[in-house]
C-alpha cells in the first residue's frame, strides 16, 4: 500500500474515502464571554464512500451534516476520529501528498454566487484549481471550456462574469470548477437546495451524468429525501451530531427500521394517491434539543414517537409518548398554566378563581393528550403528578413521573445493529 494519496484506491476491498469516529466540537462563549459551552456538532461519525459510490447524508437543518463535509475535506480541524482517502489517514499527508489529496476532490457547496469573485471572469475562476496546483497557464483556457461544455454551457462563457449568470447557471459553474482536477471524489453540499424547483431536476441530472462519466464516487449532502432517491446508491441519516442509519437507498425507502428515518421519509410528498401504498406521515413533536447539551441515551428520544416503554409498564406506546411529551415540558417548565386555567374557566363558565387544582389538572392532561392509562399503577402515578404540576409544583411532579415513566431510550446509548447490507442504532432493534 503507498503512503501517499497518487493513485485510485488501493484495491476492491479498500473505500476511497473511510470515515471512523468522526467529531467536530466547537467552545462558544456564553454571554460576556464568562462561560463557554462545548457544542458537539459531529460526534463519533462512521462511513465509507466506495468507488464509483454516490451517498447520501441527509438530516434536518442543524444536524451537522455540513460540518462533516467541511471536516472531512480538512477545511476545518476535526475535535477526533480519522479520515482515510485511498486507506491513508488524510492528517498524515503534507507538501505534495497532501497537494494531491486538494485535486483528487472536488466540491460543490450550496450558495455558487458566494464563492466567485464578481471581479472575475468565471473563466479565470474555473481555472483557479488548476493555477493552485501548478498546472501551466497555456493549459487552463483549454481544459476550462472543454468542462463548460461538459456541464452544458457554452465555450464562450469563459469570458463573462458572474452577474450574467443565473442561479441554475452559476452551479453548473461550479460544477465544472469542482471538476477542473480530475477529481476522483466529489463533496456536494446542498447543491439544489438554493435552486427553483425547475432547475433543480436538469442539475441532479447533470451530477449524475457527470459522476459516471467522470467514474467519481459523490458524497452528497442534503436534507431532501426526494433527492436522495433520485441519485444516491446508499443513504447515511444523521440527527443531532450523530448517524443513527446507513442502508441502501432501496432498503432505506422500502423498510427503514430509525424512527427518525421514517419521519423524514413521512414528509416526501407521495404522488400516490391510492390510500392503502401511501407512506403515513409522522408528526415529531418538540423541538430539536441544543447541541451543546444534548439528551442522554438516545439522542432522538425526546422526540420520538415511538420511544420505548419501560419493560414494567403495560401501556400502548402513543400513551406513553404522551405522558413523555409532559415529562419534557414539565421538566424545562413549559406548561403554561394562566393559559390552561384561562381555558378551564371558560369552557366551565366559571372565574379562574373558581378552577381548583383537580380541573386543571384535567386541562393539563387534554393539552397533553394523555388518556387514561391501562395499568392502574401507572395511572395513580400519572394523576398525583398532574395534580402536582397544577399546584405548581413542578420539580415534585418532573421527579414522580421520572420514577415510573422512564425509557430505557434516555438511559442507555442505542447499539449498532445491523440487517442485511444496512446498519442502525435504535432500542426499538434490541429491546
Amino acid at each position: 500500500m503507498s503512503s501517499e494519496v497518487t493513485g485510485r484506491a488501493v484495491d476492491a476491498e479498500t473505500p476511497l474515502l473511510t470515515v471512523e469516529g468522526l467529531e467536530k466540537h466547537y467552545v462558544e462563549e456564553s454571554f460576556l464571554g464568562r462561560e463557554h459551552e462545548r457544542v458537539r456538532a459531529v460526534d463519533r461519525v462512521s462511513f465509507t464512500v466506495r468507488e464509483g459510490e454516490t451517498l447520501g447524508l441527509v438530516g434536518e437543518s442543524g444536524c451537522g451534516k455540513s460540518t462533516v463535509a467541511r471536516t472531512l475535506l480538512r477545511l476545518e480541524e476535526p475535535t477526533g476520529g480519522t479520515v482515510r482517502f485511498d486507506g491513508t489517514p488524510v492528517e498524515s499527508l503534507s507538501g505534495a501528498a497532501r497537494r494531491e489529496f486538494r485535486r483528487r476532490t472536488g466540491t460543490v457547496f450550496q450558495d455558487p454566487a458566494s464563492s466567485f469573485d464578481p471581479r472575475m471572469t468565471v473563466g479565470r475562476s474555473v481555472a483557479e484549481p488548476l493555477r493552485v496546483q501548478g498546472v501551466a497557464e497555456d493549459r487552463h483556457r483549454p481544459v476550462v471550456t472543454d468542462l463548460l461544455e461538459r456541464v452544458g454551457l457554452e465555450a464562450s462563457d469563459a469570458d463573462r462574469y458572474p452577474h450574467e449568470f443565473s442561479g441554475g447557471q452559476k452551479q453548473r459553474l461550479a460544477l465544472a470548477r469542482a471538476l477542473v482536477t480530475n477529481p476522483d471524489l466529489l463533496v456536494a453540499d446542498e447543491p439544489v437546495s438554493a435552486l427553483d424547483v425547475s432547475v433543480q431536476a436538469s442539475v441532479l441530472g447533470l451530477l449524475d451524468e457527470v459522476k459516471d462519466r467522470f467514474d467519481l464516487s459523490m458524497l452528497l449532502v442534503t436534507h431532501d429525501m426526494g433527492v436522495v432517491r433520485q441519485v444516491c446508491d446508499r443513504v447515511a441519516v444523521m440527527y443531532l451530531g450523530e448517524l443513527v442509519e446507513v442502508a441502501p437507498t432501496e432498503t432505506l425507502f422500502r423498510d427503514p427500521r430509525h424512527p427518525y428515518t421514517r419521519a423524514l421519509l413521512g414528509a416526501v410528498p407521495d404522488p400516490d394517491p391510492d390510500p392503502a401504498t401511501r407512506r403515513e406521515t409522522v408528526e415529531l413533536r418538540g423541538d430539536v434539543p441544543d447541541p451543546s447539551d444534548p439528551p442522554g441515551g438516545c439522542r432522538f428520544h425526546t422526540r420520538c414517537p415511538e420511544v420505548v416503554p419501560p419493560g414494567s409498564l403495560d401501556v400502548e406506546q402513543s400513551a406513553f409518548r404522551a405522558v413523555m411529551d409532559l415529562r419534557v415540558a414539565v421538566r424545562s417548565g413549559r406548561v403554561d398554566l394562566e393559559t390552561l386555567r384561562s381555558r378551564a374557566a371558560e369552557r366551565a363558565d366559571v372565574t379562574t378563581a373558581a378552577v381548583g387544582v383537580d380541573r386543571l389538572a384535567s386541562a393539563v392532561r387534554e393539552r397533553f393528550g394523555i388518556p387514561e392509562l391501562s395499568d392502574e399503577e401507572a395511572e395513580a402515578c400519572l394523576a398525583a403528578a398532574l395534580r402536582e404540576v397544577a399546584a405548581g409544583e413542578f420539580e415534585d411532579a418532573s421527579d414522580r413521573l421520572a420514577a415510573q415513566f422512564t425509557s430505557p431510550c434516555e438511559t442507555r446509548s442505542p447499539p449498532e445493529s445491523e440487517f442485511g447490507t444496512g446498519r442502525v442504532r435504535c432500542h426499538l432493534e434490541t429491546e
